[in-house]
């Protein structure tokens, strides 16, 4: 008689993702709810400048004060992290979008397909994100747009090569070879099994570039490389508020603060679902 098997007892059942992981899903979704109501209210127009309001601290009528211009802090807070969210989720997401496509034409072809593919995530990881953002949008010119292409270009080849590894442990499993004497083509396999199958690695992954996304944003912007004015981004109100960085701290503490806590969030939600979706962890049939 065979001893049950001692893996379930180990395995987390249902959507518990730990403190961490329910701590980072609080945070991302305070910060996506924040930039979503800052699409229809904020409590005063982000841009809008009173001189004589300048640099005053917080009051009832300004929460977290204003700046030198006498715009209100909180206010640009909130426009701040509704341009951080979307340049980062549309650069992540076009850089998955031809990324992940890369990655399952490399695992299923392989051959100079693949080789190809490899040189070239090769000569892109040569290069650092923020080099990268920086010869991109020093060529093409500064705007959130060029910003949402440099960041996007590097999110390409990481999709690809994590893609391309996921998808090649698949390739071995018995199903697949199930379906190839079924007659099934490769496009077809790729998208039918391959990819459902290696949906919670490029979940995963997603997220911690979203976060790195940010990051790379905040600092084309403080740079002066990213969004332009009127448009408010964190790393623009960093490099304004330099030459304030005695006089009020609070300029800098407040949109750096919103980086660094959004960043935490969102590698705490990425490590707590590394944990809930690696396939090691997966129930097997006939567990209990």
């Amino acid at each position: 008689m065979s001893e049950p098997a001692a893996g379930p007892a180990t395995r987390p059942s249902g959507w518990r993702l730990g403190v961490g992981g329910w701590l980072g899903a609080a945070i991302a979704l305070g910060v996506a709810m924040t930039a979503a109501l800052s699409l229809v209210w904020t409590p005063h127009d982000p841009a809008a400048m009173t001189m004589a309001d300048r640099l005053q601290g917080p009051s009832a009528l300004h929460p977290l004060g204003t700046d030198h211009f006498g715009r209100d802090t909180l206010s640009r807070l909130m426009a701040g992290a509704r341009v951080s969210i979307a340049v980062s989720l549309v650069a992540v997401g076009l850089g998955a979008g031809v990324g992940v496509p890369l990655g399952l034409l490399a695992a299923a072809r392989r051959g100079w397909i693949d080789e190809a593919v490899m040189r070239f995530n090769d000569l892109a990881f040569a290069f650092p994100v923020l080099l990268t953002a920086v010869l991109v949008t020093a060529l093409l010119g500064p705007g959130a747009v060029n910003a949402i292409l440099a960041i996007a270009l590097f999110n390409i080849p990481v999709f690809a090569r994590v893609t391309r590894g996921a998808a090649l442990s698949i390739w071995k499993r018995p199903f697949i070879q199930a379906a190839r004497l079924a007659g099934r083509g490769r496009p077809r396999i790729s998208l039918d099994h391959v990819l459902p199958n290696i949906g919670g690695t490029l979940i995963v992954q997603g997220t911690i570039q979203v976060a790195l996304a940010i990051l790379a944003e905040a600092s084309l912007s403080y740079l002066g490389l990213g969004s332009r004015p009127p448009e408010v981004s964190w790393g623009r109100m960093l490099n304004e508020a330099q030459t304030f960085l005695f006089l009020s701290p609070r300029l800098a503490l407040l949109p750096g603060l919103a980086i660094v806590v959004t960043v935490l969030g969102l590698n705490l939600l990425g490590d707590a679902l590394r944990d809930r979706l690696d396939p090691r962890l997966r129930p097997r049939p006939g567990d209990t």
